[in-house]
């Protein structure tokens, strides 16, 4: 039998799964860190056009550009990839990590003082206990385990590397996503007409198989509004 260690366990990120409970931000509150303030928020993927929401935490970059734009050198990463909030006694208030952070992770908490964010409850990560928000999760969008378990249990792919422009971005949390992607594409730019550009990277479909995209159907059209029918429908 495999002995799973606590190394052995990753945390994994499906945002299609998201239902918008907030039993994730609950939890987070409880995390033993920092007692009633949630280091986790939702996002509204489209607020216009539905109510689908996607969990936010700290992806803990590989080489955190949070931690490198701080003046105060006040953001530490431990040597388990974790990356920590900044130090109370560090810390200057100056939002640089803020603004950096790829994913618009770190939150100034004006109140304090100070930036906090997700640290993954690295004091129970740290001796093989899940993450508070994992541990509540009831359709799976945030899960700890081991790779092998996901890639086995879901037909998604977990990806830990994320493109932003020509600059890739390797972390330790996984996005689950298109068994064909080998890096997500994470910056907005990524997803703008590429017509007459030089720079395309890349050329896969990102579309996942799942249900018809219901937006256009959820916009008002205002160029039907005051109009009539033709009188040949059965719907007066």
């Amino acid at each position: 039998m495999t002995t799973v260690t606590a190394n052995d366990l990753e945390f994994f990120i499906d945002p299609s799964r998201c239902i918008g409970c907030q039993a994730c931000v609950q939890a987070c509150g409880e995390c033993g860190t920092h007692r009633g303030v949630s280091m986790i928020h939702l996002e509204y993927v489209n607020r216009p056009t539905g109510v689908q929401t996607a969990p936010v935490v700290c992806m803990h970059c590989e080489d955190p550009t949070c931690a490198k734009v701080c003046p105060a050198d006040a953001i530490k990463q431990d040597d388990r990839g974790v990356v920590h909030s900044a130090a109370k006694s560090r810390c200057i208030s100056c939002s640089n990590c803020v603004i950096a952070c790829p994913f618009g992770v770190p939150k100034m908490k004006a109140e304090i003082d100070l930036m906090m964010k997700c640290d993954m409850c690295y004091d129970r990560t740290s001796v093989g206990k899940k993450p508070m928000c994992a541990t509540v999760c009831p359709s799976g969008a945030l899960y700890y385990g081991t790779r092998k378990s996901v890639e086995e249990a879901r037909r998604e792919k977990p990806v830990n590397e994320f493109q932003f422009g020509r600059q890739t971005v390797r972390t330790k949390v996984n996005m689950m996503t298109s068994p064909d992607l080998k890096a997500l594409p994470f910056d907005v730019v990524d997803f703008l007409p590429w017509e007459n550009k030089d720079f395309d990277p890349f050329a896969l479909a990102l579309a996942r198989d799942g249900a018809p995209d219901a937006a256009d159907a959820a916009v008002w059209d205002e160029a039907t509004v005051g109009t009539r029918c033709s009188g040949s429908c059965t719907c007066h």
